[in-house]
C-alpha cells in the first residue's frame, strides 16, 4: 500500500513539472530538467523567502486554473 501511493505522490509531482511547461522548455531533456531543480534548490536555501513565494504563485495558478475549470463547466 505505502509503495502506491508513493508511486502516486511521484507522478503528481512529474505532473506538476508538465504542467509548469518545463518539459517543453527544456526539450524533455532530465540532465537539463534535474540541473533546474538543482538550482532551485540552492536558491531556496540561499534566500529563505523565495519558498514563500513560490507558493504564494503556486497557489494563485492553482486557484485560476480551479476558477477556468468552473467557469467552463457553468457554460456548458
Amino acid at each position: 500500500m505505502a509503495r502506491r501511493e508513493r508511486t502516486r505522490h511521484l507522478i503528481e509531482l512529474g505532473g506538476l513539472v508538465q504542467k509548469a511547461g518545463l518539459v517543453e522548455l527544456a526539450d524533455d531533456d532530465r540532465a537539463t530538467l534535474y540541473g533546474s531543480l538543482l538550482e532551485l534548490a540552492a536558491k531556496a536555501r540561499e534566500d529563505s523567502s523565495a519558498l514563500a513565494l513560490w507558493k504564494r504563485r503556486g497557489k494563485r495558478a492553482f486557484d485560476a486554473e480551479a476558477d477556468d475549470g468552473k467557469e467552463r463547466f457553468d457554460d456548458g
